[in-house]
């Protein structure tokens, strides 16, 4: 037995008990297998109802999704919303020719969004949908790194070694490009003096082969805002000392769809002139269901053509702009009907109310005696908190993350990045079904919780290994 066949099984073994599913008589009818295997496909069909009931009882093992406070995916959505995508969920969103109506839909929303960033010339610019905010920050990222390659061949240099410049507290998705990009990752740690990338120490890291900086608005960990000002203001600097014009890639996957409706004299997107390319979550604070991101580029000509792709595809002149090809259509008919249901206002309502609870949570953990705020929930509305002496309690950040488990909360513990891993946060993600009641009750459990480990006179027993938290 070879050793990925054996870990293969070892991971069978270790989540389940046997191999088999032993199906509950009231519900299966007559004629029907009593078993069913695990890991292969059975011998015959079942009926609709009863294989509705397997799967529906397994994912009831699953956490309450209105409960996970780790996620900063949206949980919540209207009665209309869901019946749209009922009726929209066999829409393939790269059938732009069999599917014109959503295909319009599509550029109206990307162009909705170029208008709210701040876009100089809205007849000159460019977007689209992407399954999520990764898939987006890929585009932009690739985007960045083909003007480059172009640039460098004008001039007759080498387009080896690129680079991009980013804090250590960015989200997963760019150490992922830069490897699936052969692309050198430039992290400038994050520490006490500088928890967000702010320019400092910028022209330590920047050089001709640097295809961009990336600026976070909301980091996963804290929820603050990289200043995209300061940043530009230093690489204004550096293009002054050395002649490289290095442009920004604002990575706003949560604070792309807050920013703009309750913090409007922020000045972080197009307006700032070395913005290239703006990517956010739709199915984060563009408050949709998993599925669908959007990118946005500045004007035209910072999108480089050979990532256009035109496929003659059933029947038609198909030109598409992604990494993946077939992806559903029903979410960007989402985020247009959240668009036309919401509106400005609609969406400062809903974003302040978040941004209301988020500051009540802070503001009653931070009266608890035992903590420290990292932030408050005043950017996007998240916020993160530390355990103060925590060398010298006999409990842990992980250990309360395990108790809010059994009350059926999801409050993740972590360590930060790079400088500060040394650091355990806990975070909280208010999102549109948080209400103040529900965080009423939450702050509750975590103020029994804190007594219950408050009261401990010896450790509690922990495995090794730390956080299993993923951003």
């Amino acid at each position: 037995m070879d050793a990925k066949h054996t870990n293969r099984t070892h991971a069978r073994q270790s989540t389940n008990v046997d191999d088999t599913l032993s199906l509950n008589p009231v519900f299966v009818r007559p004629g029907e297998a009593t078993e069913l295997p695990k890991f292969r496909l059975p011998d015959g069909p079942s009926l609709p109802e009863t294989a509705y009931q397997i799967v529906h009882d397994e994912a009831m093992l699953d956490g309450n999704s209105r409960l996970n406070l780790a996620t900063f995916v949206t949980t919540w959505m209207d009665d209309e919303a869901r019946t749209l995508y009922a009726e929209a969920a066999d829409k393939n969103m790269v059938d732009k020719d069999e599917y014109p109506a959503t295909a319009a839909i599509e550029d109206r929303c990307w162009r909705i969004l170029a208008d709210l960033w701040n876009a100089p010339d809205p007849s000159d610019t460019i977007g689209t949908s992407a399954i999520g905010s990764s898939e987006a920050c890929m585009l932009g990222g690739l985007a960045l790194k083909r003007l480059w390659q172009q640039r460098r061949r004008a001039e007759g240099t080498s387009t080896e070694s690129p680079n991009l410049v980013m804090s250590s507290a960015v989200q997963v998705v760019w150490e992922k490009f830069c490897n699936y990009w052969d692309v050198e990752a430039r992290y400038i740690p994050v520490n006490e003096d500088h928890l967000v990338l702010d320019g400092h120490d910028l022209a330590q890291y920047v050089d001709e082969n640097t295809i961009g900086v990336v600026a976070i608005l909301g980091q996963t960990f804290t929820g603050l805002y990289d200043p995209v000002g300061d940043i530009a203001r230093a690489l204004d600097e550096i293009q002054a000392s050395t002649g490289l014009d290095v442009r920004i890639h604002v990575d706003g996957a949560s604070g792309a769809m807050v920013a703009p409706f309750c913090q409007p004299d922020l000045v972080w997107d197009f307006q700032v002139e070395r913005v290239n390319s703006i990517s956010t979550s739709g199915h984060k604070y563009g408050l949709v269901y998993p599925g669908v991101g959007w990118v946005v580029w500045r004007s035209t000509s910072v999108l480089p053509e050979s990532l256009v792709f035109h496929v003659s595809y059933l029947g038609g002149d198909m030109p598409t702009l992604a990494l993946n090809f077939s992806r559903p259509g029903a979410q960007v008919l989402l985020q247009y009907y959240q668009f036309l249901r919401l509106g400005r206002e609609g969406y400062r309502q809903v974003q302040q109310n978040s941004l209301d609870v988020a500051q009540y949570l802070s503001d009653g953990i931070a009266e608890m005696g035992p903590f420290d705020l990292v932030s408050r929930g005043d950017t996007i509305p998240v916020f993160a908190w530390v355990l103060k002496d925590a060398e010298t309690r006999m409990w842990s950040l992980y250990d309360l993350a395990d108790r809010l488990r059994m009350k059926g909360w999801l409050v993740p513990a972590y360590p930060m990045a790079d400088d500060l891993s040394d650091v355990v946060l806990q975070r909280i993600v208010v999102k549109v079904g948080l209400s103040r009641d529900l965080a009423s009750s939450l702050l509750a459990d975590i103020r029994g919780e804190v007594q219950f480990l408050e009261s401990l006179t010896t450790p509690l027993p922990r495995e090794a290994g730390g956080s299993h938290f993923h951003h």
